[in-house]
């Protein structure tokens, strides 16, 4: 039996974690926050407080990132070799570098430099490939549209004959294609989400201001959990349904004591309605790629992230069949945990890290003959 492994997501925001017992199974997942535009002590606070957090020790770690973006760093380059010194710095055992587009797969310290555009921003590959070869094991459609809402972006990755048919593979031409769209359920600036909404059956404009963001909608509409809002709010203050309302009322220029709670929430729905309205609108771009080229409806919808709820709503609207990506992990899920459905909800929120973890494992010279 091989010792466990953990896989790793470097964010600019969370830090998300995912332990592999020694077949493979998964034992815990945690997510926690990492302000890493602060400084490379956020993520070597944050590493700490995983590796506390886990019942066990880990002889082999899978690293996978997106923190190279944050304007601590001066290009992303510097920053996946900042982010990969330090999680090598941190862990012990064996540590590889997930380079999703290489055939390798994975790549070592010392050849992080030569291949750091293939390091940069690669997490969502690595979801993508976990969850074909679910689909594919499991006899679920052939070709389906993988979108994982997480707290600050959304991804977008057609999955055709169960493989990724990406278009583009950086950050950049990800976000020329909208396979990459920066709107998530949680850090999302209101601002950003609509420049006009209706409140009181009249249209105004919103204030172009950082005054409310998207946790506090998903807060007001009940849509997001306790759990999965650990990012601060606008104002520094509490996440309280009132304080929520505030900050929202702010946005159209007023303030809480200006209507009865109930208007605030239906100013939050009509903020979620707009953001739902831009995701399936990408949805159904993605999805007609498929369609067109297969002449077939037959497609699913995979949800993952924290903000698989409103995954659920567009493949809903759009009258697709819907497929939770806890769905496809709980067949890797130990039995025996005692927070089986805690664990399925964390590998939801955090499905990169279990999916860089699950490709690592199943890379293992040992497990490779044991899984033929």
């Amino acid at each position: 039996m091989n010792n466990p492994i953990i896989g790793w997501d470097v964010g600019g925001a969370h830090l998300k974690a995912a332990l592999l017992d020694g077949d493979g199974t998964l034992q815990q997942v945690v997510q926690v926050p990492c302000a890493l535009w602060r400084g490379l002590p956020e993520l070597e606070t944050a590493v700490d407080k995983v590796l506390n957090t886990f019942n066990s020790q880990a002889s082999a770690h899978a690293v996978t990132m997106t923190g190279e973006l944050v304007d601590l760093f001066a290009n992303r380059q510097a920053g996946v070799q900042a982010i990969s010194a330090v999680m090598d710095a941190k862990l012990t055992g064996s540590k590889r570098f997930y380079a999703g587009a290489l055939d390798s797969g994975f790549v070592a310290l010392d050849q992080v430099s030569q291949h750091w555009q293939h390091v940069a921003s690669a997490n969502w590959l690595a979801s993508a490939s976990y969850a074909g070869s679910q689909l594919q094991q499991l006899q679920k459609a052939p070709h389906a549209l993988l979108i994982d809402i997480g707290s600050t972006t959304s991804d977008f990755v057609l999955l055709q004959n169960n493989h990724a048919a990406c278009i583009g593979f950086t950050d950049a031409s990800r976000m020329q294609t909208e396979e990459l769209v920066y709107t998530g359920v949680v850090r999302t600036p209101l601002m950003a989400v609509a420049q006009k909404v209706e409140f009181g059956e009249v249209i105004t404009s919103v204030a172009a201001e950082y005054f409310a963001t998207t946790a506090d909608v998903y807060r007001l509409t009940g849509d997001l959990p306790a759990v999965d809002d650990m990012a601060d709010t606008a104002d520094g203050q509490d996440k309280t349904q009132i304080a929520s309302a505030r900050r929202i009322a702010r946005m159209i220029g007023r303030d809480v004591g200006d209507a009865p709670l109930a208007a605030w929430v239906a100013l939050a729905h009509e903020f979620k309605m707009q953001q739902l309205a831009r995701l399936q609108t990408v949805a159904k771009h993605h999805i007609d790629r498929i369609t067109v080229e297969h002449q077939s409806l037959d497609v699913a919808v995979i949800g993952a992230g924290a903000g698989a709820f409103l995954v659920k709503e567009i493949a809903s609207a759009m009258n697709l069949p819907y497929v939770d990506i806890a769905e496809l992990i709980a067949v890797n899920l130990s039995a025996s945990c005692t927070t089986h459905t805690e664990t399925g909800h964390w590998a939801r929120v955090c499905l990169p890290a279990y999916a860089v973890a699950y490709l690592a494992y199943n890379q293992m010279p040992y497990n490779q003959a044991k899984n033929k």
